[in-house]
């Protein structure tokens, strides 16, 4: 039997939307664009994961949402390489100590955000059917902010009569497990108090216990954190930029660009011969000389800053790393030592990568399972040797049969999409990919299409799957 993978990222209808400014003081709509548009995705512990599309359709905005760079406007990610126990966010016991009032809370937006639907079912087509449909998602998501804060904390005690109660029996048990948790407990071997089992054995037979229980989670909302806890743990999560040239200070020295977050997140107290040591060690993992140390970063080639922009992210022995396009300005070359680097590294310290890139060669070959994004979603999810053999999406099959190629006798015939993309702005209606399809059809006008799995572990969002 296949071991369950460990879900190390759960994001769910993840948005991103950047206000466009007003033309007029007249103009009463507020335009948006849509990098990220309602994403569904779950990202496993030690996986890489490769995200592909064209230049434009919210890849790099995606990662540095998911790092919170960028604040999420809708949905939430849900992060569980920490628990709630371990870090303390103040969100739990503020959510817990105020139950029967957040209810109260969500009973009110969710009546708010179903008066909003009504006005948008009646609205005419056009700009007041945009209007009134932003107006109703933007309150839906009030109400559902509030609503999964608390199910994820109490789960099927949703369902009780006094929300109180289950505040202060759920808030005792959170306090044990985080003292259980700084005596060097581990998350597995945590046990519910005896007060919170006799009270979920209570309510366990009513008839929705169940499906609140479901969404019962130990993650970390990243949405919810204050700076101060998202800055904990950003030593978690680090990020390789783009531009290797833009993105090193060229006043600080390669030592002094790879200590800086080892100072700031205080593994090492002061710049000493001990940090030195280690920041070397560092550097010869990732392929750089030693004495390079003291060098600038205008002293490097585009291959060796990428290293250093490398071993700067690796330094805090982060969990997780998003690789923004990290290879795309190097020489093909550079880029196989570089890949390959990556390809060590995660297997000397057990990471889980993000790699985004628009090279569908360089993402065949690192990756274990690609999503391929298209105006802000997802169209298709699956292992990287179901997209390669069997593309579901025709937007996907569009791209692969663009990768150029030596075999002469089985070359594809190049599928080119008409038109162009459409704006982010004002997207189509229905599914956005209908007009550059050959195959679209009224439905796919009309409604959106559902992002579900079509076999498994192979998730598609079209209504004439190939």
């Amino acid at each position: 039997m296949e071991e369950k993978k460990k879900v190390l990222f759960r994001v769910h209808n993840f948005r991103k939307y950047f206000p466009v400014k007003k033309t007029s003081v007249f103009q009463k709509e507020q335009l948006y664009v849509r990098a990220n548009d309602g994403i569904d995705l779950e990202i496993y512990e030690g996986e890489t994961l490769g995200l592909v599309g064209e230049s434009g359709c919210g890849k790099s905005t995606f990662g540095r949402v998911l790092l919170q760079l960028y604040d999420q406007t809708i949905g939430y990610t849900i992060y569980n390489g920490r628990s709630i126990y371990e870090l303390k966010p103040e969100y739990v016991t503020k959510i817990l100590s105020k139950l029967p009032e957040e209810k109260a809370k969500y009973e009110k937006l969710q009546a708010k955000a179903d008066e909003k639907k009504k006005v948008m079912e009646s609205a005419a087509e056009g700009q007041d059917l945009r209007i009134a449909t932003n107006k109703a998602m933007f309150a839906q998501n009030d109400a559902d902010k509030v609503f999964y804060g608390m199910v994820q904390l109490i789960g099927g005690l949703y369902t009780a009569d006094d929300l109180h109660e289950v505040g202060k029996t759920v808030l005792a048990d959170y306090k044990a497990k985080c003292e259980a948790m700084e005596k060097g407990s581990k998350l597995e071997d945590l046990k519910n108090t005896a007060e919170l089992d006799v009270l979920r054995a209570k309510y366990q037979d009513r008839p929705d216990f169940a499906k609140y229980d479901a969404e019962l989670d130990t993650g970390i909302d990243l949405a919810r954190l204050s700076v101060n806890e998202m800055r904990v743990l950003r030593k978690d999560m680090q990020l390789i930029f783009q531009d290797p040239y833009s993105s090193l200070d060229p006043r600080m020295t390669v030592g002094q660009i790879i200590g800086e977050g080892l100072m700031t997140h205080h593994i090492f107290e002061k710049n000493g011969d001990e940090m030195q040591e280690y920041i070397m060690d560092v550097m010869d993992e990732c392929g750089l000389q030693k004495y390079f140390f003291h060098r600038y970063p205008h002293q490097f080639s585009g291959g060796q800053r990428q290293r250093i922009g490398i071993a700067r992210s690796l330094a805090l022995r982060p969990k997780f790393v998003i690789c923004d396009e990290a290879v795309s300005a190097l020489d093909v070359s550079i880029q196989s030592q570089i890949i390959n680097l990556l390809l060590d590294l995660k297997e000397k310290e057990d990471l889980t990568y993000l790699f985004i890139s628009h090279d569908l060669s360089v993402i065949k070959y690192i990756s274990d399972r690609i999503g391929v994004m298209y105006l802000g979603n997802m169209v298709e999810l699956t292992t990287t040797e179901k997209m390669f053999e069997h593309p579901m999406h025709p937007y996907t099959d569009a791209l692969l049969a663009s990768i150029p190629t030596t075999d002469v006798e089985n070359r594809k015939e190049i599928k080119v999409l008409e038109g162009d993309i459409p704006s982010p702005v004002k997207p189509p209606s229905g599914c956005k990919f209908h007009t550059r399809c050959k195959f679209c059809t009224d439905i796919c006008k009309e409604e959106v299409p559902e992002f579900k799995e079509m076999e498994p572990g192979h998730f598609v969002a079209c209504h004439h799957c190939l």
